[in-house]
């Protein structure tokens, strides 16, 4: 049974908490923050909610394995350890009694620890413990599975990157530089990336795919929409068109992107329950600076 209500907390029978660590020094480049959601819920009770488009996550999960789909496709059981691309589409989660650490992979974290192309696995998961490219990653999953102090496993999870960045390779600048363009909220255009990079709109879109994804016109518009959806995740008492990014020309425009990127109307959202993504944005902001991680501005 999945319950809710039309409030941004969960149900009375049921408790969500997230917490945010920090990561060190050496991974801010690389990664955003280190999360851990508890869900306490009786026996056959879920509750649901919809992730915004993000960089991309490494989740494990222990406890009842929650259903989980991208873009409108049919939820099915996540794998015991989720390894997600960027999206530019909701993600739909129903997580019943569990506990689920979370790792955000910056692009230049993505092409740090993963051996394969972001656009491979972009709007997809996988189980990571099956696919080659996540192997490094697979160790964790038994360690956090036995794990009692919570921050003693953050910081178990920080060791672990850090440690593989030894046997990393090089750093790509122009994936800094990208991306550090993208959170820009003055850039407007494909040619202006591409002139701040000092790149061909060409080659900047090889780089977008390779590092990021996506196309950077989709990028482009995709922040454009969380800069707008963040405003609102933080106060919700807001009108929409108060939340909307200058770059949109009118409300008519947002909306559409809303469709887009979230499969369902600003409306629709505002109405439905938030029971993990509703608190978790104000605590992200507390703990990250950002409400969402598709906004994070990369350090180095």
């Amino acid at each position: 049974m999945i319950v809710g209500d039309h409030e941004s907390g969960p149900p009375a029978e049921v408790r969500v908490v997230t917490r945010f660590f920090p990561v060190s020094e050496a991974l801010r480049p690389y990664s955003s923050i280190i999360y851990l959601t508890d869900v306490e819920a009786p026996p056959g009770v879920r509750v649901d909610d919809y992730l915004h488009p993000e960089w991309a996550n490494l989740r494990f999960i222990a406890g009842e394995a929650p259903l989980a789909a991208i873009g409108g496709g049919a939820p099915v059981p996540a794998p015991r350890f989720i390894a997600a691309g960027p999206t530019s589409m909701a993600s739909y989660f129903a997580a019943g009694a569990m506990r689920a650490w979370g790792i955000g992979l910056l692009p230049m974290g993505w092409a740090k620890f993963v051996p394969l192309p972001a656009e491979a696995l972009a709007d997809r998961f996988c189980d990571g413990a099956a696919h080659p490219a996540f192997a490094a990653f697979a160790p964790l999953a038994p360690r956090l599975a036995a794990a009692n102090d919570v921050e003693g496993a953050a910081r178990m999870i920080d060791d672990h990157l850090v440690g593989l960045l030894a046997g990393a390779p090089a750093d790509d600048p122009a994936i800094l530089a990208a991306h550090r363009a993208l959170v820009d909220d003055d850039l407007a255009s494909v040619a202006d990336l591409a002139a701040t990079l000092g790149l061909s709109e060409r080659s900047a879109e090889r780089l977008s795919r390779r590092a990021f994804g996506f196309p950077p016109k989709l990028l482009l518009r995709r922040q454009r929409f969380l800069r707008s959806l963040a405003r609102f995740m933080l106060d919700p008492s807001m009108a929409w068109i108060d939340t909307l990014d200058y770059h949109y020309h009118d409300q008519a425009q947002f909306t559409r992107d809303f469709q887009r990127f979230m499969g369902m109307g600003p409306r629709a959202y505002a109405a439905r329950p938030k029971p993990i993504l509703g608190a978790a944005a104000r605590a992200r902001a507390a703990a990250a600076g950002e409400a969402v991680q598709g906004l994070h501005r990369p350090q180095a």
